[in-house]
């Protein structure tokens, strides 16, 4: 018989989880412990095979419970159980070599779904097959902590550095220093193909998926050193689109596919370029690269160079509605000069008119996509109408702004002051002030020049260096009292934001002191 411990300082979370597993699998023996100190003390006798473990728990916490009992008994097997979808748990939790995790609150159906699925590893591994399948399995499942949060970081505001370092090692990817976005477009209500895609991009090798807004999906692909750009993209693009075959609406989905990259600093212009790239959905292949879209005449469109397109994302986003339209309308100008089809201007322009209500889309704007109610006979007509769809994405952005109350970003400058020592995500804060979460990672950098990873790193290094002072306290106490959990972690940001380790900046400190 096969036994499990569950562990939780909720009564209430241990008898509902024991009740769902029990009527499920009635060959479990199960017990039940209110804290890692209790499960720590209870194992040595009941020698279970597999422990749910709270991680938020007074006292001795989950990770430190699993750390002290994986010590002694290796092979069990452990799920962790937590509110908090949060990168440092994520990463401690791997190292540790826990194999699964479900968040609170969980449905029934996902907490017997995990569970059968230790059960079957259990199994499998008295078959004799390799722990190296679990160990990826761990990290794969890990990496669903993570992914989503990093990919909207890096391409909706710049996540701070330190946080990526860690996530490329901890995850041991191959770091070519290369990567490119591909933008997958899907029909609406298409959202139940979202992990099967997921599955594709773990398939096919290094790759991070975001999380679906809208339509639209991006995705950060690594580049293989032994397969050439295009060639690897048309592969991967491929098998996302033979997902698309088992929907009625395959002929909706379409991919855009952004230049390679070198730093994750420039990771934003290849997602902007791959969203050029999905402009015109019409084309008989259903992917394209943004390194194929047609430039118009001799000269080279003016809003389409690259060195000027991030300046334009810019505009849109700081609302700087006058500068856009004068871009819009020289344009239209250039074209006109240069005696370019009309209906081909009337095209390039609806495609930045698109771009620009996707940029507002991302903050959070709601603005119906642009269309011109008519061919323009002239250039005449083609300005009017432009101004008059201009006029009508600009009255969108006021009247969004106007809705939004002033003391929004004092609240959640507050909150991360407030709540510094503990795991905040967009997710957390969007809320908490009911806004959505690229909305708010724009508003915060926008008005305060920060971002808000930056802000709470801050936040937590200035109460650190307050309770350095105390000779008393030990790093690891300072480590969890300031919102991290792993002292080694702690001593890489600290020194990264101060530029010395916690030790030294305490030493400095003390000698002042004296």
């Amino acid at each position: 018989m096969i036994k499990l411990l569950i562990v939780d300082d909720e009564p209430i979370e241990r008898d509902g989880m024991q009740a769902i597993l029990q009527k499920a699998y009635p060959m479990l023996e199960i017990k039940q412990a209110k804290n890692g100190k209790v499960a720590v003390n209870m194992v040595d006798e009941y020698k279970p095979d597999l422990i749910l473990m709270d991680i938020m728990m007074p006292g001795m916490n989950g990770l430190e419970a699993v750390e002290q009992i994986s010590s002694k008994h290796p092979n069990i097997k452990f799920v962790m159980v937590t509110a908090f979808d949060m990168f440092d748990y994520a990463r401690q939790a791997i190292r540790l070599g826990v194999k699964d995790y479900l968040l609170k609150p969980s449905k029934a159906s996902e907490i017997v779904s995990t569970v059968g699925k230790m059960l079957k590893q259990s199994e499998l591994e008295q078959n004799s097959l390799t722990k190296s399948k679990f160990q990826q399995e761990a990290i794969q499942n890990a990496l669903t902590l993570v992914e989503t949060d990093v990919v909207t970081q890096l391409l909706f505001d710049h996540v701070h550095e330190v946080h990526i370092d860690m996530l490329v090692e901890m995850l041991d990817i191959r770091s070519t220093n290369e990567k490119f976005v591909m933008v997958v477009l899907l029909p609406a209500g298409s959202e139940n193909f979202y992990s099967a895609i997921k599955e594709k991009v773990r398939h096919m090798g290094s790759g991070w998926v975001g999380a679906l807004y809208g339509r639209q999906l991006p995705i950060i692909v690594f580049r293989e050193e032994d397969k050439s750009f295009r060639s690897q993209a048309i592969s991967l693009a491929n098998e996302i689109l033979s997902i698309a075959k088992k929907s009625n609406l395959n002929a909706e989905w379409f991919i855009g596919i952004g230049n390679v990259c070198e730093s994750m600093d420039h990771i934003r212009q290849s997602y902007q370029e791959s969203l050029i790239a999905t402009m015109d959905t019409t084309l008989a292949v259903k992917y394209r690269f943004y390194s194929d879209v047609p430039a118009m005449g001799a000269e080279v469109d003016g809003l389409q160079v690259k060195q000027q397109e991030k300046e334009f994302f810019d505009q849109i986003r700081l609302g700087q509605w006058d500068q856009i339209q004068f871009n819009v309308m020289n344009l239209i100008l250039r074209y006109e000069n240069e005696g370019a089809n009309l209906l081909q201007t009337q095209q390039r322009v609806l495609e930045i008119l698109w771009i620009t209500t996707r940029v507002m889309r991302e903050m959070g704007i709601d603005s119906d996509a642009p269309f011109y109610s008519f061919q323009a006979q002239d250039y005449r007509q083609l300005r009017a109408e432009t101004v008059n769809l201009l006029e009508r994405m600009k009255l969108a952005y006021i009247e969004h702004y106007d809705r939004v109350e002033v003391d929004k970003i004092h609240q959640i400058k507050q909150y991360i002051i407030e709540h510094s020592h503990k795991d905040i995500s967009l997710d957390a804060l969007a809320r908490k002030v009911d806004l959505s979460p690229i909305y708010i990672s724009k508003m915060f950098k926008e008005k305060l020049g920060i971002n808000y990873i930056d802000f709470l790193t801050e936040c937590r290094i200035e109460k650190a260096k307050k309770l350095l002072s105390d000779p008393e306290k030990s790093l690891k106490e300072i480590t969890f009292e300031v919102g991290y959990h792993e002292p080694n972690y702690f001593s890489k940001v600290f020194k990264k934001m101060c530029g010395v380790s916690p030790k030294d900046y305490r030493k400095t400190l003390l000698s002042i002191k004296h």
